[in-house]
């Protein structure tokens, strides 16, 4: 498998770390988390005139036509710059489920307005039952003439308190868990019935508490079949496990650099602490799981066009991994910067909180070591 990347994707990361390098630095990011939003329309605004917003949708829709590649590129920059835009949320998330269910018209709808940045859309998924359970999902979505009334609780909608439209999935058939009867719709975040309570997370994003009481749709705000949304949803949350692995990647590289520069400069005994060879150890330890890491997010972001099984596999043994060395990394920079590692004015403890927090979105260490462990199994069972 061939790891290098090509002329096209290297203009592609060149053009996300200038973003970063010149717009995003640590102090214009502070500002942004001080705002209302806790994000910036301008950068925003940004992403759309670079073509950012379009990565994975097709040149016909006005996109870049990329694969987990060319997504891993532009995640790893937004790691590194520890972005806050409701990137995964609206273009990775939402914006390919849309892509993979919705039909003509509402693609040509929905996804022009996507990649001009015009429209934020959330996806409104798990629930407080169900934790990382993807097919745990009470809502409820019954018909009633010619639409359909939704029902139900949402938990930790990412950027759910600022989304112009809400992508809800709800039941409209089978048991609480079960893998069919989902289905996808499209809901105006300000409709009637429609509760957000909005919240910042520890790791600076912006995330929200949903209700749904008897709020009314049409039928057009059905994404694809009834009952059928769980292939294109488990393929766009693919996508998002490959963005987070890559942003994890993105922001250990800067956890690790920072940590170098501070162990050169602070001094003890009259030399740099970064002299002493148990620290010089550690910081190659810390190297050690970059390099992990980021192997592990290649082979998964290269792997959508594998079976299915095998896709899902490689990207839970990537998500688990993520979550490993990204444990190891924050705690060893904290634990190098000392004191100074836990103060808010400092770079290191944002992106140890976002390293540490990002291996609870979509399913933690745990849950997905789980996973891995059930589809060996199957596999094995299957041979």
């Amino acid at each position: 498998m061939d790891f290098k990347f090509s002329d096209e994707q290297r203009m592609l990361e060149e053009t996300v770390g200038r973003l970063v390098r010149d717009t995003y630095t640590f102090d214009a990011r502070n500002k942004i988390l001080d705002s209302e939003q806790g994000f910036s329309k301008e950068v925003w605004g940004q992403f759309a005139e670079l073509g950012l917003l379009g990565v994975p949708f097709s040149e016909e829709a006005g996109g870049f036509n990329g694969g987990g590649p060319e997504l891993m590129v532009v995640a790893e920059g937004f790691g590194r710059g520890l972005v806050v835009e409701p990137y995964l949320a609206t273009v990775v998330l939402c914006g390919t489920l849309i892509d993979g269910l919705g039909n003509d018209q509402q693609k040509e709808q929905l996804i022009p307005a996507i990649i001009g940045g015009e429209t934020r859309l959330a996806l409104a998924l798990h629930e407080a039952a169900g934790r990382y359970n993807h097919t745990h999902v009470d809502t409820s979505a019954k018909k009633e003439g010619d639409g359909y009334v939704i029902n139900g609780e949402k938990a930790v909608v990412l950027h759910g308190d600022s989304a112009d439209q809400l992508v809800v999935i709800a039941r409209t058939g089978g048991d609480t868990a079960a893998r069919d009867g989902l289905s996808a719709f499209l809901v105006d975040a300000s409709a009637d019935g429609v509760t957000r309570k909005g919240y910042g997370t520890i790791d600076g994003l912006r995330a929200a508490e949903i209700t749904f009481s008897n709020v009314k749709v049409p039928a057009d705000a059905l994404l694809g079949e009834e009952g059928s949304a769980i292939d294109a949803l488990e393929n766009s949350l693919d996508l998002g496990l490959i963005a987070l692995c890559a942003e994890a990647t993105g922001a250990m590289e800067v956890a690790c650099d920072q940590t170098l520069e501070y162990i050169k400069e602070r001094q003890q005994f009259g030399v740099p602490i970064g002299k002493f060879q148990a620290l010089q150890h550690r910081m190659v330890e810390m190297r050690m799981e970059l390099e992990k890491a980021r192997s592990i997010t290649m082979l998964a972001a290269c792997s959508l066009d594998v079976k299915p099984e095998l896709r899902k596999k490689r990207i839970s043994a990537a998500k688990a991994q993520i979550g490993k060395s990204g444990r190891k990394i924050a705690e060893e920079a904290i634990q190098l910067f000392g004191g100074m590692g836990m103060m808010e004015e400092t770079a290191v403890s944002h992106y140890a909180k976002r390293i540490v927090m990002i291996d609870h979105w979509l399913g933690d260490r745990e849950y997905h070591l789980t996973r891995l462990e059930q589809l060996i199994d199957v596999s094995d069972h299957e041979e």
